[in-house]
């Protein structure tokens, strides 16, 4: 199972065009079974590039055979026409359940501006069995709000394990109470801008007392103390100060055992984050 996860910076490349089709390119190379994209724009002309088409739609086409669920927490409207901006996944397996969670947006003095974050949760039918395949952006500017994202995603995953612990199928309740196994394993990933090892990190990755599985760092199952390949920083983008690693895999401890590699794709220029590859046997 190959599962890609990528902010593509609303398909603005370094030479600050918007080329949709070559993130496509790139991810037809990779192959995957699952994508996980993040900066996915649609009807935003004021963004470098003028990003005023539904990237949405034109990604969703170019993988026909995959299905496609997309979760806007930005949805602003000017005109009657929406501005949305967002997350997307893309799966050749079956979704049989989709969660579309807003992460909490504390106000920070220090930091007023910003803009609503989201995480978008799928139960994926994998060959293996039934996994949760979460994406989500998490804030850049405050560090305040950072961390209550990463709080609220914690207690989104013990209530999905609390639920599983209990989880009764009962065919005689109306279909809206029937949405099925929601398990305990999962995958989540995305652009969570946490430097390895800083306290965001850190409390991502804490020990759950609810009897929920922790999640582990799947670089490090993968490669152990090996220096990070840098997600962000490449290509002549101006930003960070320095290459930096935010984006990143993680994987419940069940899941441990199957990681069997985690690679960051350096080449491209196609947006100012790299794309990265998990595979699990």
């Amino acid at each position: 199972m190959r599962v890609v996860s990528w902010n593509i910076h609303w398909g603005c490349g370094k030479d600050g065009r918007i080329r949709i089709h070559a993130i496509i390119d790139v991810l037809r190379r990779l192959n995957p079974d699952v994508v996980c994209l993040q900066e996915v724009a649609a009807n935003h002309p004021e963004l470098d590039g003028s990003a005023s088409a539904n990237q949405f739609k034109q990604l969703g086409g170019a993988f026909g055979g995959y299905h496609m669920m997309e979760h806007a927490p930005s949805e602003l409207y000017k005109n009657n026409s929406p501005r949305l901006f967002g997350n997307l996944i893309l799966s050749k397996y079956r979704i049989s359940q989709v969660h579309r969670h807003l992460l909490p947006w504390p106000a920070d003095p220090g930091h007023p501006a910003g803009m609503p974050r989201g995480m978008l949760e799928t139960v994926i039918d994998a060959p293996s069995g039934k996994l949760r395949l979460m994406t989500t952006q998490l804030e850049y500017y405050s560090p305040l709000q950072r961390m209550a994202q990463v709080r609220r995603i914690r207690e989104l995953h013990a209530e999905a394990c609390a639920r599983a612990r209990i989880f009764q199928p009962d065919p005689n309740l109306d279909a809206p109470y029937q949405l099925g196994f929601r398990p305990a394993s999962a995958i989540l990933c995305g652009d969570f801008k946490l430097v390895p090892d800083d306290e965001h990190y850190r409390a991502l990755l804490a020990p759950f007392e609810e009897n929920a599985p922790a999640f582990l760092d799947a670089w490090r199952v993968a490669h152990g103390s090996v220096a990070r390949a840098p997600t962000t920083g490449l290509h002549g983008y101006p930003w960070p100060e320095r290459p930096e690693c935010y984006d990143h895999f993680f994987v419940t401890e069940d899941l441990a055992p199957r990681v069997a590699t985690v690679e960051v794709q350096s080449e491209t220029a196609a947006s100012d984050h790299q794309p990265v590859l998990l595979e699990l046997r």
